[in-house]
């Protein structure tokens, strides 16, 4: 649950989305649903995710399905933490 709100934190405050009128559960859909989540933006979240998690992303595991929904992009983070 720690990394959720890790996750959730930082696309918050990355994309300065609203946590009053944003709500992101694992199932909420990523692109396509954030208007705020545009290209330039998901070199800025994985930037952040890398930082705050102290993992490294490679270009190749960068695609629309990491960022279908929140779970999407979560389960990367574990796989890279966990390996």
């Amino acid at each position: 649950m720690r990394v959720l709100e890790e996750v959730r934190s930082i696309l918050l405050n990355t994309l300065n989305l609203n946590k009053d009128k944003v709500t992101l559960a694992e199932s909420t859909f990523l692109l396509g649903n954030i208007p705020e989540l545009d290209s330039m933006a998901v070199i800025s979240v994985i930037s952040a995710i890398e930082e705050h998690f102290d993992i490294k992303i490679e270009d190749d595991e960068i695609n629309a399905e990491t960022f279908e929904t929140v779970a999407s992009l979560i389960a990367l983070i574990n796989k890279k933490m966990h390996p």
